[in-house]
Order: C-alpha cells, then structure tokens, then sequence
C-alpha cells in the first residue's frame, strides 16, 4: 500500500489520516452515536480534538469522517499510548480501518518514546479484543491481558469489568 504525504495528512487510497480539529468532535460524536460504542458527551470528543490532537487520529474520506481514533499518552507512563476509543464508520468495516488508524497514531511525533498501546475492553467486546490481538501480530510483539476495573466499580449494573490489552513492546 503506497501512502504520499501532504502537508498536513497522510493520505493512503482515498482516506486521508490526520490530526482532529475541534469541528470533528461533532462528526466522532455522531458515529459513535450510530453505533454500539459507549457514547459520550459530545464535549468529550471536543475536548479530545483541542488537547489531545497529537495523539488523535481522524480518517476521512471525501471531507466526510470515516473513523477516528481517541488516545494519549497518561502523565505517569510516558512510554505508553492509551486508547480510549476507536470508532469506524460502518462502510468502511471489514477494511482493516482501524488497524490502520492505530497505525497512525503509532506514527506520530508525539509517540517516538512510545513503546507500549493501552486499551480497557470489555469481555464481551469480540471485536475489540481482536483488534489489539491484530496490532500485536503486526508489529511482531506480545498483547498481554489483565483486568484493570472490576464490574462492581461500575455504579451502573450493566457495565462489565474492564480488562486491559496492553500491546507491546513496540519497535
């Protein structure tokens, strides 16, 4: 897959990948609203968009956002990148999407020092789970899991433990 640069964006085919501007926030928030990701508030992909741009990634194509991740880098573990979302829009599932939005993030200034990626995912997240099993394989590294946040925790009783898929080392 040949990818060329432009000034701002990584563009690959016909998506391209580049840092989120504040007015994505609405977009990532309606994909997310239109799927069976836990939404929130619109102000949270906002916020993430303005402080956390370096460690985010959004794909468009056409101008239209056709997925994003959310991620940074926890003050107490400089070396590891957390993933807090990704999101993709149905019409491109399948594409290996969001492989490739991790990927970028990887790629990122911000995350040269980063040699491990982070994510909670629940149990029954079939499709998660396989996604960070699939970025370990590619990067020819281990995905190691362990639970972080158990279901009682959660003040709502439909909320299962939260386990975390800890991929790395990275090269």
């Amino acid at each position: 897959m040949e990818a060329k640069m432009t000034e701002t964006a990584n563009v690959i085919d016909s998506l391209t990948f580049d840092k989120p501007m504040v007015e994505d926030g609405a977009d990532m928030w309606e994909l997310v609203k239109n799927s069976t990701l836990d939404l929130n508030s619109s102000y949270k992909y906002i916020m993430m968009c303005e402080f956390f741009a370096e460690t985010c990634v959004v794909a468009k194509e056409n101008d239209e956002l056709v997925g994003f991740v959310t991620a940074f880098i926890p003050p107490e573990k400089q070396d590891t990148v957390f993933v807090w979302q990704v999101g993709v829009d149905p019409s491109q599932r399948g594409k290996g999407l969001a492989v490739r939005l991790l990927d970028a993030v990887l790629e990122r200034e911000a995350c040269k020092d980063v040699k491990y990626m982070e994510a909670t995912v629940t149990p029954s997240n079939e499709a998660s789970k396989g996604l960070f099993k699939k970025v370990a394989r590619t990067h020819e590294t281990e995905c190691e899991v362990f639970e972080t946040f158990a279901e009682d925790l959660f003040p709502d009783d439909e909320h299962e433990a939260e386990l975390t898929f800890k991929v790395g080392p990275l090269k």
